[in-house]
C-alpha cells in the first residue's frame, strides 16, 4: 500500500521538529530520516515519494510509521550510539573541496555562494554521510576554507577589455614610465558623509550596538591620486558636488608639486571624460598622459582600497556632531596617509605581481 495518511497535531509537530533538530546536531542520519518521513506523510506525500527523497525502501518507511503509530513520539527516543560517527575520508574531502570551489550552481543549488545547509545536503547526497549543520563550519575550516563576505562582480564586465588592459595597456604604461621617468598615478574620488557609516562590531548577543548620528545629509568629497613606485599620495578635499572644474583644479595642483610627466589612470566618471577635461588633457599633453580603466573595474584601481582603509580607521562607527568635526577627522586621515608611503605601496600588490614579467 503506497498511500498512508497521518494527522499530526501542532503539539506533536513541535516535538517532532525538536527531535529532528537534535538528530541534526548529533549527526544521527537514521533518526533524522525517520522523523522527516513522518513529517512528509503528515503533509500528504506518498510513501514512494518519501522513500525516494530519503534514499530508503518503502518497507522501511512503513516500518517507521508502524512504530510511530504504536508508541508515538517515544519511537524516536535517542539511543546511545553503538559506534563512531561516519566521517569523510581524506580522498572524499579532496573531492568535496573541488566541488565547493566550482560553486553551488554546478550542483543544481540556487544562489552563487555556499551556505552550511547546502553543503550538509551535498555531503549527504554525494557521500551518504550526515554531518550536523553546526559541525559543517568546523569541517570546512579544517579543510582550509574560511567564512567570508562575498563581493559583487558586475555582469557588465568586458572581459576582453580587462584582459587587454592587463596584457597590453598596463605593460605599455610600465615601459613608458621607465623610459621617461614618469609617475604612474591611479586616481579616484571618495565621499565621507556627516551622518556617519556603520561597520561590524562586537556586542552582547541580542543587544544591537547603537551609534549616534547627526542625521545631516552633508558630505565631504575627496579627489585622490596614488603613485605606483614611490607611494606618494596626492589629495584635495571639498564640500559640494564633484565636477570637472574641481577635478581639473586638483590636477593643476598636482602638476605644480612635481616636474615629472604624469601617467594618470582614471575611471569613466563624467567629470573625468567631459569635453572640458579632454581639452585640458590635450593642452597639457607635454606633462600628462591619461589612460581609462576598463568599465566596471574598480578592482583594477588600488586607490579604492585606500578609501576603504581610511573609512575603516577614521570614520566608521564615529559620531560627527558638526560638519567641521567630520572634515577635521578626514583631513587628519588624509595627512596621515600622505606620510605613510609604505602603506600606500602595499595597495599595489595586484599590479606588482603583474609587473615582474613585463618590466
Amino acid at each position: 500500500m503506497n498511500s498512508i495518511r497521518i494527522t499530526i497535531s501542532n503539539k506533536t509537530a513541535k516535538l517532532l521538529e525538536l527531535k529532528r533538530s537534535l538528530a541534526s546536531d548529533l549527526g544521527d542520519l537514521r533518526l533524522f530520516k525517520r522523523v522527516s518521513a513522518i513529517f512528509g506523510l503528515g503533509q500528504g506525500h506518498s510513501v514512494l515519494k518519501i522513500a525516494t527523497l530519503l534514499d530508503v525502501t518503502q518497507e522501511t518507511v512503513r516500518s517507521w510509521v508502524s512504530q510511530f503509530l504504536k508508541v508515538g513520539i517515544k519511537s524516536f527516543d535517542l539511543k546511545k550510539s553503538t559506534g563512531r560517527r561516519s566521517k569523510l575520508t581524506h580522498n572524499q574531502k579532496k573531492e568535496l573541496a573541488k566541488i565547493i570551489e566550482v560553486g553551488p550552481t554546478a550542483q543544481g543549488y540556487p544562489g552563487a555562494c555556499w551556505r552550511s545547509p547546502m553543503i550538509q545536503d551535498l555531503i549527504q547526497k554525494k557521500f551518504k554521510i550526515f554531518y550536523s549543520v553546526a559541525y559543517i563550519a568546523e569541517l570546512l575550516k579544517n579543510m582550509g576554507f574560511s567564512f567570508q563576505k562575498a563581493k559583487f562582480e558586475s555582469c557588465h564586465h568586458d572581459e576582453k577589455k580587462r584582459l587587454e588592459w592587463l596584457e597590453i595597456t598596463w605593460p605599455a604604461i610600465l615601459r613608458k614610465a621607465k623610459k621617461i621617468g614618469a609617475y604612474i598615478l591611479f586616481g579616484d574620488e571618495a565621499s565621507f558623509p556627516q551622518w556617519g557609516s556603520l561597520a561590524y562590531t562586537w556586542a552582547p548577543i541580542g543587544q544591537t550596538p547603537m551609534v549616534k548620528t547627526s542625521g545631516k545629509r552633508r558630505g565631504y568629497k575627496v579627489f585622490g591620486l596614488i603613485e605606483f613606485s614611490t607611494g606618494k599620495f596626492f589629495s584635495q578635499a571639498q564640500e559640494g558636488r564633484l565636477t570637472t572644474a574641481a577635478y581639473l583644479h586638483f590636477l593643476e595642483g598636482v602638476l605644480e608639486r612635481t616636474d615629472r610627466h604624469l601617467l594618470i589612470i582614471q575611471d569613466g566618471a563624467k567629470y573625468h571624460t567631459s569635453a572640458e577635461a579632454q581639452e585640458f588633457f590635450d593642452d597639457n599633453s607635454d606633462r600628462m598622459t591619461v589612460y581609462q580603466l576598463p568599465t566596471y573595474s574598480p578592482d583594477y584601481n588600488p586607490i579604492e582600497a585606500l578609501w576603504k582603509k581610511i573609512k575603516q580607521t577614521g570614520t566608521h562607527l564615529h559620531y560627527f556632531p558638526t560638519f567641521e568635526a567630520l572634515t577635521e577627522k578626514v583631513d587628519l586621515m588624509l595627512g596621515l596617509f600622505e606620510t605613510e608611503a609604505k602603506e600606500i605601496l602595499k595597495l599595489f600588490g595586484f599590479y606588482k605581481s603583474n609587473s615582474a614579467a613585463t618590466v
